[in-house]
């Protein structure tokens, strides 16, 4: 245990009393004696160059020393000196600190000399050492066995800017960023609710991160937050770096290429999320929040879908939807087609089609798997490079290769179509993560449909019925509201009806609040 290692080092320094220090549990007290307390939590930090002890003495009299305990860079150092040092050189006065118990001189300070926005007085050790480490500063007066820690948190941070992964034409454009308040102030600007509950954890037994959990309290099923609460609080690992540790620690299936729970960067699509009823869990230290619970039908979805007309919507909607059927079985349907079933084309296309084959030297297969790989490390090499480079390189790259390998006699134009239409297809899915499982099963799909036609493209596409069947997100099933069936769910779907028909949240979601409208002015009774 990493407390057990510290304990060792300490007793040496100032001779502890032999209780057992663990993280997380009571263990042993500040001592009346401020040169011991030094000793403590230089022993506990080490002799890191971020680590600050400034001495000084209350009042300027030296026989009223104090320390101030705090990790440069973590604090805002201004609001250090003039809400802390100068009051306690230059308000403080002698007279106050006279004929007063060690509680009333703490109290005392902490409610008249401070003017600091949130002071705590603290005791244990361990909660002492974890507030340091989040950039909270530490006062300790000499005589006094409490400290007060005075909220300070003051680092640099990266500024609101536009989603990178989510990018909309019409819609806001400040997204998340890896502060955590900052985020969970984004959300109660838009949501101005008295019931919204943010819950703070902390995962990591050495990272220690700050993680938070919004719900609207009147609003969502406790089933679904309890559920979320309990997976969130069991996760034991040394460090929580981004909500992606969380996501692959609490969601249902982890063998399945489908994503059951949904990230975002935008604080309008969190908002949404909650007033449906669900749960958004926010780490620290990265943009990206997570939604849960998350069926199939959201990563189809985009925030910008709400702030267009309904029809403009839809037909969008449907596109993605085709572009990702294109995306996931084109490639296996054009091997069946060329390889088993060339007789179910009209003559004049399979002609076409065989004619620009006739110097290929590889099975169609073969030269499906060798663009799809091709693409697929032009598209990896394209995000790895800085943005202008690789955009440039994923646009010339495929036009050279597709080029030469068709003059080359490797594969056929109409291969090259069929690569192309695909990768596009891909492109028009919102969801990256979900965008990635059709990439997957793409290749479950060619190997089939090249080892039995369309009779094993058909069967491939039944098994990924079936198991999108059998998958649930925190109890809800994946395919809601398609299977099973909700007639008022389905109005926001793959078609998008006006906003002023969708008056009921989503149904299995079993909400406290299950109307979107006062009942009095509710137009629709669906």
């Amino acid at each position: 245990m990493v407390w057990d290692k510290l304990k060792e080092r300490i007793e040496g320094v100032v001779g502890f009393d032999g209780q057992q220090l663990e993280l997380g549990l009571e263990v042993e007290n500040l001592k009346k004696d401020l040169q011991q307390n030094k000793k403590i939590l230089k022993g506990i930090l080490g002799e890191s160059n971020d680590v600050i002890i400034k001495n000084f003495n209350l009042t300027g009299d030296k026989n009223k020393p104090a320390l101030l305990v705090y990790i440069d860079g973590l604090v805002n150092t201004g609001l250090l000196e003039t809400a802390v040092i100068d009051p306690l050189l230059h308000k403080l006065k002698l007279k106050d600190l006279k004929n007063k118990s060690n509680q009333e001189k703490i109290d005392m300070i902490q409610e008249s000399i401070l003017t600091s926005s949130s002071t705590e007085q603290q005791g244990k050790l361990s909660k002492i050492i974890k507030l340091i480490l989040s950039g909270e500063s530490l006062l300790l007066i000499d005589r006094i066995d409490k400290g007060l820690i005075i909220s300070s948190k003051g680092w640099e941070a990266r500024a609101v800017s536009e989603p990178t992964t989510e990018s909309v034409v019409r819609g806001p454009r400040d997204g998340f960023t890896e502060n955590l308040r900052t985020n969970t102030a984004h959300v109660r600007r838009r949501l101005r609710d008295p019931g919204l509950r943010i819950e703070n954890h902390t995962l990591g037994r050495r990272s220690q991160t700050d993680v938070a959990i919004l719900y609207i309290d009147d609003l969502t099923n406790e089933h679904i937050l309890d559920e979320a609460v309990k997976r969130v609080t069991n996760i034991e690992i040394d460090g929580v770096l981004e909500s992606g540790y969380v996501e692959q620690f609490i969601e249902d299936s982890s063998f399945s290429p489908f994503p059951q729970i949904q990230s975002t960067e935008r604080p309008d699509k969190a908002v949404a999320n909650l007033l449906e009823g669900r749960v958004v869990i926010i780490v620290d230290g990265t943009p990206f929040a997570l939604i849960i619970p998350a069926v199939l039908d959201q990563f189809y979805q985009s925030p910008e879908d709400y702030y267009q007309r309904f029809i403009v919507a839809s037909l969008t909607r449907i596109i993605r939807v085709v572009g990702g059927l294109i995306s996931l079985a084109l490639p296996a349907f054009y091997i069946a087609i060329t390889s088993f079933h060339p007789e179910m084309l009209p003559t004049v296309f399979m002609l076409s089609i065989a004619g620009g084959r006739a110097q290929v030297p590889l099975p169609a297969y073969m030269e499906a798997f060798l663009m799809e790989v091709i693409i697929e490390i032009l598209r990896e090499a394209s995000v790895r490079l800085p943005n202008l480079i690789g955009s440039t390189l994923g646009i010339v790259g495929a036009l050279v290769i597709g080029n030469a390998a068709v003059n080359a006699g490797l594969v056929s134009p109409s291969m090259v179509i069929v690569v192309a239409l695909t990768t596009l297809g891909s492109f028009t899915t919102p969801n990256y993560n979900a965008a990635i499982a059709l990439r997957i099963l793409r290749y479950i799909l060619m190997v089939l449909a090249s080892s039995f036609g369309l009779y094993g493209l058909m069967l491939g596409l039944i098994g990924i019925t079936v198991h999108l069947a059998s998958l649930k997100s925190f109890g809800i099933p994946y395919l809601t509201p398609f299977a099973p069936s909700r007639i008022s769910d389905l109005k926001d779907s793959i078609v998008r009806f006006p906003l002023w028909k969708m008056v009921k949240r989503p149904v299995l979601m079993r909400t406290e609040d299950p109307d979107k409208k006062e009942s009095s002015q509710e137009g629709d009774t669906d």
